[in-house]
């Protein structure tokens, strides 16, 4: 039997993952400064190096912030800048966008859910425009696809939650690439038409205008899982890329 080797921790990682904790805790707010350098080496009972290599592992993780002649500081929270680990790089292959799709389904049905219950009459008339700018661009395969994308952001924007807006925003370029093959897909299958798209969109706007959120969720995963039966289809035939 093999055991995995382990490593001793190093001072300073000992002294990031407590510091790091205190803020995870609420110990030390956003925006609070730390103790000096110096405090600090005494307060944890090791040499100043070690306090300045954890505190720079903090701020590579984007925790705190180094500002010159006032100290370190205790950065404050924002949602937008929550990154999320993918690119259009890594849609290469067929595996790559059956995950994506799968992906849409987790986050996009609560986020229907969400938005049934939160929205506002101004979010559900952005919904609304961009559902009105889907149908009058009947043909035009580009607008339609920047409708669609509109669609799904207003959506996102009206769950008042501004982890799901910034997290629709980080996968932007994975979804309008996956919706542009989807869409062609769609369009010129002998199944569908860009009616029935639009029907399925009219649905989910429908459940969120009645604040129904569980008709709204069932909506958007209906639309989504057909949208990943007519993209199947086409992968199982399409050459492997």
């Amino acid at each position: 039997m093999e055991y995995k080797k382990i490593k001793p921790k190093k001072i300073y990682e000992e002294v990031a993952e407590a510091i790091h904790e205190m803020i995870r805790s609420g110990k030390i707010k956003p925006g609070e400064r730390l103790d000096s350098v110096q405090q600090l080496a005494e307060n944890f009972h090791v040499g100043r190096s070690a306090i300045r290599e954890a505190l720079s592992a903090l701020k590579a993780m984007g925790l705190v912030e180094m500002r010159q002649g006032e100290g370190t500081f205790v950065k404050e929270f924002d949602a937008s800048q929550v990154s999320f680990p993918l690119s259009t790089a890594i849609l290469m292959n067929k595996d790559d966008i059956r995950n994506l799709l799968e992906l849409r389904k987790i986050i996009e049905g609560g986020t229907a859910a969400a938005a049934a219950v939160r929205r506002t009459p101004s979010q559900l008339m952005n919904i609304e425009k961009a559902l009105e700018e889907m149908k009058t661009a009947h043909g035009n395969e580009e607008l339609g696809e920047k409708a669609d994308y509109h669609f799904h952001l207003a959506i996102a924007g009206a769950a008042q939650n501004p982890l799901l807006t910034g997290l629709m925003e980080q996968v932007s370029n994975l979804m309008v690439e996956t919706m542009k093959e989807t869409r062609r897909v769609w369009l010129f299958s002998k199944e569908t038409t860009t009616d029935r798209l639009y029907e399925e969109h009219l649905r989910i706007y429908r459940a969120i205008q009645s604040q129904n959120s569980d008709e709204a969720r069932q909506a958007m995963l209906t639309h989504l899982e057909n949208v990943e039966e007519i993209l199947d289809k086409y992968l199982e035939s399409a050459p492997s890329y």
